[in-house]
């Protein structure tokens, strides 16, 4: 289940506009960059879970 400390990161990466949100790989990177390790380790484990987030806001 995704926690609201791994939702915030999400949506703090994607105010910022840089990234398509489907493109993982630089959402991870940026993931780390920012030292959002929860979520950096979440994309590893819940793909299916973050497109989810992502397409519907729902955890």
């Amino acid at each position: 289940m995704m926690s609201e400390k791994i939702a915030g990161q999400i949506l703090s990466i994607r105010d910022d506009g840089k990234y398509n949100m489907f493109d993982i790989v630089n959402i991870q990177k940026e993931a780390y960059n920012r030292k959002f390790y929860e979520l950096a380790y979440f994309l590893e484990e819940h793909k299916q879970e973050y497109s989810n987030f992502i397409l519907t806001g729902q955890k």
